[in-house]
């Protein structure tokens, strides 16, 4: 069985402007946000972790090249851990109405139609199968290794109910998954098929100062 460590990426612009975020729209890390990361990298200095993988958007690679570099890890970028693909939404400014169409379409997967996809983006069942790759390929011949994955609050959150059997997504609605949080999954591989056991959802403890002065990953009622 291997501990995996799901790291969303430390602050970016995105996170104040509330820009969809997944392909056209890359920012680089706040001032902040780098400060988070380094916080988060000292939190697992003494984790005995093994591999450190990232998603390539800049937000998520930035963070973990600063918590490998504590860790004297390199970083493997999977293309497999890339946020949710809103498809045209993410051309859109980030206004009240196209946060609601994305709400809207994110409840229709967990209410009975996972088919449903985002204009020109990707349902719930391609986005399930992309993070589901990427693990497989992540956990390809480790056995009992703590693993760190950086990447993304949607993939990590929408994912996690299958990943973790126990999990449902009302579980999840009110704990908002913060910059920087850390999710501790055990996993193992029952017959092909991946299995997790949740430790930990969405925990951001190990944040102080500036870095703990969290933004929320959606708007809120009347801020835009």
């Amino acid at each position: 069985m291997n501990r995996i460590f799901l790291v969303r990426h430390g602050e970016n612009r995105a996170n104040l402007t509330k820009e969809f975020s997944s392909r056209l729209v890359d920012y680089p890390l706040t001032e902040k946000g780098r400060l988070q990361a380094a916080q988060t990298a000292a939190y697992f200095r003494d984790r005995g972790i093994q591999a450190v993988y990232s998603s390539p958007l800049k937000r998520a690679s930035e963070t973990a090249q600063i918590i490998a570099a504590a860790l004297d890890l390199p970083v493997t970028i999977l293309e497999q851990f890339r946020e949710v693909d809103v498809g045209l939404l993410e051309q859109r400014p980030p206004t009240a109405e196209a946060w609601e169409q994305h709400n809207r379409l994110i409840g229709d997967w967990f209410t009975g139609h996972p088919e449903r996809h985002f204009p020109e983006g990707e349902n719930y069942h391609e986005l399930l199968a992309r993070m589901l790759s990427g693990l497989t390929q992540v956990l390809q011949d480790q056995q009992d290794h703590n693993l760190i994955i950086v990447g993304h609050g949607g993939i990590f959150t929408f994912t996690l109910p299958h990943l973790c059997p126990q999990v449902t997504p009302e579980d999840l609605r009110y704990v908002e998954n913060h910059n920087c949080s850390i999710t501790e999954i055990l996993m193992r591989n029952e017959n092909g098929e991946l299995r997790g056991e949740l430790i930990r959802y969405g925990y951001h403890g190990h944040l102080s100062g500036k870095a703990a002065e969290l933004v929320s990953g959606v708007p809120k009622q009347g801020e835009l």
